[in-house]
Protein backbone atom coordinates (compact mmCIF):
# COMPACT_ATOMS: atom_id res chain seq x y z
CA UNK A 1 0.00 0.00 0.00
CA UNK A 2 1.49 3.45 -0.88
CA UNK A 3 1.52 6.18 1.63
CA UNK A 4 -0.98 8.77 1.27
CA UNK A 5 0.06 12.76 2.06
CA UNK A 6 -2.68 14.79 3.04
CA UNK A 7 -2.49 18.80 3.18
CA UNK A 8 -5.92 19.53 4.09
CA UNK A 9 -6.17 22.18 6.72
CA UNK A 10 -6.77 19.32 9.02
CA UNK A 11 -7.47 16.46 10.14
CA UNK A 12 -3.87 16.23 9.36
CA UNK A 13 -1.23 13.25 8.63
CA UNK A 14 0.66 12.01 12.09
CA UNK A 15 4.58 10.70 11.60
CA UNK A 16 4.61 6.89 11.63
CA UNK A 17 6.95 7.30 14.78
CA UNK A 18 4.57 9.23 17.15
CA UNK A 19 1.58 6.55 15.50
CA UNK A 20 3.55 3.71 16.98
CA UNK A 21 4.74 4.97 20.12
CA UNK A 22 0.82 6.16 20.56
CA UNK A 23 0.08 2.50 19.87
CA UNK A 24 2.57 1.11 22.32
CA UNK A 25 1.77 3.32 25.17
CA UNK A 26 -1.88 2.56 24.74
CA UNK A 27 -1.71 -0.56 26.41
CA UNK A 28 1.53 -0.01 28.53
CA UNK A 29 1.79 3.37 29.32
CA UNK A 30 4.87 4.25 31.13
CA UNK A 31 5.87 0.58 31.28
CA UNK A 32 3.38 -0.05 33.88
CA UNK A 33 1.25 -2.82 32.16
CA UNK A 34 -1.64 -0.96 31.99
CA UNK A 35 -2.91 2.01 29.69
CA UNK A 36 -3.36 5.77 30.64
CA UNK A 37 -7.28 5.32 30.48
CA UNK A 38 -7.04 2.73 33.50
CA UNK A 39 -4.47 4.70 36.12
CA UNK A 40 -5.96 6.57 38.60
CA UNK A 41 -6.11 10.21 38.25
CA UNK A 42 -4.85 10.75 41.91
CA UNK A 43 -1.68 8.38 41.22
CA UNK A 44 1.57 9.62 40.86
CA UNK A 45 2.46 9.46 37.38
CA UNK A 46 -0.67 10.39 36.29
CA UNK A 47 -0.53 13.80 38.59
CA UNK A 48 3.27 13.95 36.94
CA UNK A 49 1.46 13.86 33.81
CA UNK A 50 -0.52 16.85 34.46
CA UNK A 51 1.73 19.02 36.28
CA UNK A 52 3.96 18.54 32.87
CA UNK A 53 1.16 19.54 30.78
CA UNK A 54 -0.14 22.78 32.52
CA UNK A 55 3.89 23.76 32.92
CA UNK A 56 3.70 22.88 28.82
CA UNK A 57 0.97 25.14 28.27
CA UNK A 58 2.06 27.49 30.48
CA UNK A 59 5.26 27.84 28.22
CA UNK A 60 3.67 27.43 25.27
CA UNK A 61 1.29 30.06 25.51
CA UNK A 62 2.61 32.26 27.93
CA UNK A 63 0.26 31.81 30.38
CA UNK A 64 1.20 33.84 34.00
CA UNK A 65 0.73 32.08 37.40
CA UNK A 66 -1.93 34.63 38.02
CA UNK A 67 -4.15 32.54 36.03
CA UNK A 68 -5.82 28.97 36.34
CA UNK A 69 -5.23 26.21 33.68
CA UNK A 70 -8.62 23.67 34.30
CA UNK A 71 -8.55 20.66 32.38
CA UNK A 72 -12.45 19.47 31.59
CA UNK A 73 -14.01 17.34 29.94
CA UNK A 74 -15.14 18.43 26.14
CA UNK A 75 -16.16 17.85 22.87
CA UNK A 76 -20.20 16.75 23.21
CA UNK A 77 -22.47 17.98 20.84
CA UNK A 78 -26.34 18.60 21.83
Amino acid sequence: MSQVFNFSAGPAMIFPEVLQKAQNELTNWLNQGVSVMEVSHRGKYFMELVTQAEKDLREVYNIPDNYLVLFLQGGARG
